[in-house]
């Protein structure tokens, strides 16, 4: 490495409670999604320092955007700075909404604790570790007074957990994210820092509707089940459907490996009444919401269906319409109604492409092996970039490990800040073109 290589990692290795802090006032700001609280605090916090570092800043917010509104308004942040010479962007962007923490925590979820050499808080891993690690990179790069052209970009935003619409998809639709605006995308997410996301699995999330006749619950049999005629659908998906997916594997690199087949979640189930309490008082007698007596009319189940590289999203939905088919013809008083909630098809950057070989030696540099290449099991926020932004050239990278997200004590590595930062320095830099390879 050249010496003003090594100054600029030995500048990021300074930084360290840096970016430690950084992360401990990211996690600070509960920013839960549902319903999308904090963002304008979280974006603020972002925008605010990055102008200090003559980045031009810019708040977008999602008027008009699934979950928009003035109690929970979807602001992004987008910055940018711009180097003396014209050349290509790197962008980097993190989402900055996290899920609900829930139950089984022994650290504070939103404290940002330090201990064991990690950072423990709800959005650590995914992904405020890693939107801390990128903002390090380019202050750093931008320091360290090495020629340079084009821009750097820093995104935060929103929605990534419900589909992303009102973050990435938003900010896509009106050329965020496409030439000659951006060039390539490096999306932190808490992938490991020696592996990079190449793409995802494809998804369908869809409502089925099961239908009956209302009637009184002392005599059922004047009634339909709208219930039971979703146990019936609910069992020939376990029975039929589920076996099918387990035989189905890819060949794409998803991790973890149990991802490798094709899968099925029932997200949710809604039938008859609404959810109430039951609770006795010390008499026994009954106190809170009380159940009416009726047989369910309907009933609604939510279905998260993952499908791989190897499989077509319209033979997808098809195979469950058919599921649907065959109970209408052989169940008595079976009917159904379904729709979709969202889809997206699987995404694979090329591995030769610009980013992931930058990348690729950004890894070799710091970390002395060579990365692996994955696939997620989820989708991110790449399905937007390449859809609506027809931007190709982007990866998922980042601090954290993917099986943390979403479980308690969730936590990401120091050292892996500092390593990730340094990796995503070195790739801009690659990337402008001012490093010798």
């Amino acid at each position: 490495m050249t010496p003003s290589i090594d100054r600029l990692l030995q500048s990021i290795d300074a930084k360290r409670d840096e970016v430690v802090a950084l992360t401990q006032d990211l996690v600070r700001i509960p920013t839960i999604n549902p319903p999308g609280d904090a963002y304008e605090a979280c974006a603020h916090l972002i925008g605010e320092r990055l102008a200090r570092k003559d980045f031009a800043v810019e708040y977008v917010r999602a008027i008009g955007a699934p979950g928009d509104s003035d109690s929970h308004p979807r602001t992004n942040v987008v910055a940018r700075w711009q180097a003396p010479q014209p050349g290509e962007c790197v962008h980097f962007n993190s989402h900055i909404d996290v899920v609900e923490a829930g139950p089984g925590w022994t650290y504070e979820p939103f404290g940002g604790q330090v201990a064991n050499g990690r950072v423990y808080g709800r959005g650590t891993s995914d992904m405020k570790g890693g939107l801390a690690s990128s903002i390090i990179a380019c202050e750093a790069l931008i320091e360290s007074g090495l020629p340079m052209s084009g821009a750097l970009e820093i995104s935060g935003t929103v929605d990534e957990e419900s589909g992303g619409f009102a973050g990435v998809g938003y900010l896509a639709e009106r050329g965020y994210f496409s030439k000659p605006r951006v060039h390539h995308v490096i999306i932190p997410e808490p992938l490991g820092v020696d592996r990079i996301c190449l793409g995802h699995r494809g998804v369908w999330w869809g409502e089925v509707e099961t239908r009956g006749r209302i009637a009184h619950g002392s005599m059922p049999f004047l009634g339909d089940s709208a219930i039971n005629h979703m146990s019936a659908f609910i069992h020939l998906l376990e029975t039929q459907l589920q076996p099918r997916l387990q035989g189905r594997h890819t060949a794409e690199p998803v991790e973890p490996p149990g991802a490798r087949v094709s899968t099925l979640n029932i997200n949710s189930i809604h039938g008859g009444q609404v959810e109430q309490r039951y609770s006795l008082d010390e008499r026994g007698w009954p106190t809170g919401d009380l159940p009416a007596p009726v047989v369910a009319h309907l009933c609604k189940a939510v279905l998260d269906r993952r499908f791989i590289a190897e499989e077509n999203l319209d033979a997808v939905k098809q195979e469950i319409v058919d599921m649907l088919e065959e109970l209408k013809r052989t169940r008595p008083g079976f009917d159904y109604g379904i729709r979709e909630i969202m889809s997206f098809v699987p995404t694979a950057t090329p591995k030769d492409a610009p980013v992931v070989d930058a990348t690729a030696r950004a890894i070799a540099r710091v970390l002395g092996r060579e990365p692996s290449y994955i696939a997620s099991p989820g989708t991110y926020d790449q399905k937007h970039i390449v859809r609506s932004g027809k931007l190709r050239d982007c990866i998922a990278y980042g601090p954290g490990i993917l099986d943390l997200a979403h479980q308690p004590d969730e936590y990401v590595g120091i050292q892996e800040l500092v390593d990730s930062a340094k990796i995503m320095a070195l790739a801009a830099l690659d990337l402008t073109g001012r490093l010798l390879r």
